[in-house]
């Protein structure tokens, strides 16, 4: 429990702060006695340039353009659908606008609940993470932004994570990590952004990050909303987002209306055993995305990279991916909305090693509930799930698929920060020559209690 403090402990200090700036705003707005020129002093600069067009810190804009919404955020600088809900604490001062955000689960999680194989695992664990931006006017069109982010994964879990049937990728003590989640680095992020918008239609941006996120598929499953309420990584991370932690990243690109395209130079190798330390910076691949948003509800990407030397257990194999996904938000109604998203992500090292994933998710919350659900398929091959390749062959390959439903109820909210309970299932899909391991069809079960941000209003 110690260890889950001072998570618990940042949420905490940063919903009350949220909240006595929501009051204070909420007097200011109640204050009429101030003649309108004396109230236009006392505005952030963002406000006032808000009121003439150019979208700021009255209301955030976006990280990366001074002329579209906050809600367009991703991670990195991927984009979301405009109808995107955001979580977090906002705060500002007269010339800076910050913002927290983050997800903590207390949870059971049991891969194996009725034990019909000997590789599902069960924990008591917390999978976390927590997020800092700030961003600020530079003259007339200049946008300067900055973000951090953290994850007490090592700490609470362990260096070998969380069980996770049919997981993959990473290593611990010098073995490949197969059945478990690898924790993520303490820091996840450390990044900084300049825009400069040619106008209203045209942003140019540049973006590093140690560590950081190259423009490699689509906004991260811990950033999207349709994923939010479920605590396990993709079965597919390594084959679309798994590059969202980075050391080392350099993006440039360029906005046209609704459309954007970009290019990173960046590390190829995933984060170390380590999780404390900042790995060296290699430089040494590349990525290229095209994104469009046709509509405040759609945020649609295409993306490609050369990713070098991903595995330290196999040096002299790269990895070419591309990935394409499609990200939706429909508001139905007052406090109800539905959040999905379509990912396709395909690894190629050669013609003998190609394997593909789908991941289709949704999450619909109405009142204080919400109902969600993930469909999830990939290909792995035996070296990914350390099997005996003289039994199942050296170049086989074996699909696998996942169903999870789960539900989330909102308990209560203390300041601006909401208490969830929810449970899930996932029911396990495979090749039967994998039933000696894994067993026919195994079962997950967790139970969890969930702290994050309230909805931004």
């Amino acid at each position: 429990m110690k260890k889950i403090l001072p998570v618990v402990f940042i949420f905490a200090v940063a919903s009350l702060q949220a909240t006595a700036q929501h009051e204070h705003h909420e007097q200011m707005k109640k204050d009429t006695t101030k003649p309108k020129e004396e109230m236009q002093m006392d505005m952030p600069m963002h406000s006032m340039e808000h009121e003439h067009g150019i979208q700021g810190q009255g209301s955030m804009s976006h990280a990366f353009s001074r002329n579209l919404p906050m809600n367009r955020n991703g991670s990195g600088t991927a984009w979301l659908p405009d109808n995107a809900p955001m979580y977090g604490y906002m705060f500002h001062t007269p010339k800076w606008m910050y913002m927290l955000h983050g997800n903590l689960f207390l949870r059971y999680n049991n891969q194996d609940i009725a034990r019909v194989g000997s590789r599902g695992g069960f924990s008591f664990d917390a999978p976390n993470w927590i997020m800092g931006m700030g961003q600020t006017a530079v003259g007339k069109n200049g946008l300067f932004r900055f973000s951090a982010m953290i994850s007490f994964d090592r700490l609470v879990m362990g260096g070998d994570g969380y069980p996770l049937l049919f997981q993959s990728g990473e290593t611990w003590k010098g073995k490949p990590l197969v059945d478990r989640q690898h924790p993520h680095d303490l820091f996840a992020e450390l990044s900084v952004g300049y825009t400069h918008a040619i106008n209203k239609d045209i942003d140019v941006f540049g973006y590093f990050g140690y560590p950081g996120e190259p423009a490699l598929g689509g906004t991260a499953f811990m950033h999207r909303p349709s994923s939010l309420y479920n605590p396990d990584a993709p079965l597919g991370h390594h084959w679309q987002d798994a590059t969202h932690i980075t050391f080392g990243v350099a993006t440039v690109g360029v906005r046209y209306k609704d459309f954007k395209i970009e290019g990173s130079s960046f590390t190829g190798r995933e984060p170390d055993e380590d999780r404390y330390n900042f790995d060296k910076a290699r430089f040494d691949s590349w990525s290229v995305r095209v994104s469009y948003n046709p509509s405040k509800e759609w945020a649609l990407q295409v993306s490609q990279g050369f990713i070098k030397s991903p595995e330290p257990l196999h040096p002299d194999e790269d990895i070419r991916r591309t990935n394409a996904s499609v990200i939706h938000a429909k508001r139905l109604g007052k406090g109800s909305m539905l959040n999905s998203a379509l990912i396709w992500g395909y690894n190629r090292v050669d013609k003998d090693h190609q394997e593909h994933s789908v991941l289709l998710e949704s999450a619909y919350t109405f009142n204080k509930n919400a109902i969600y659900g993930k469909y999830e398929f990939v290909e792995k091959s035996a070296e990914e799930l350390v099997l005996d390749e003289a039994i199942y062959g050296h170049d086989a390959k074996f699909s696998v698929h996942a169903i999870t439903l789960g539900v989330n109820r909102k308990l209560f909210s203390l300041g601006k920060t909401d208490f969830s309970i929810g449970t899930q299932a996932t029911l396990y899909m495979h090749d039967n020559k994998l039933n000696s391991l894994y067993g026919k069809t195994p079962w997950a079960y967790q139970a969890f209690i969930r702290i994050n941000p309230g909805l931004m209003r």
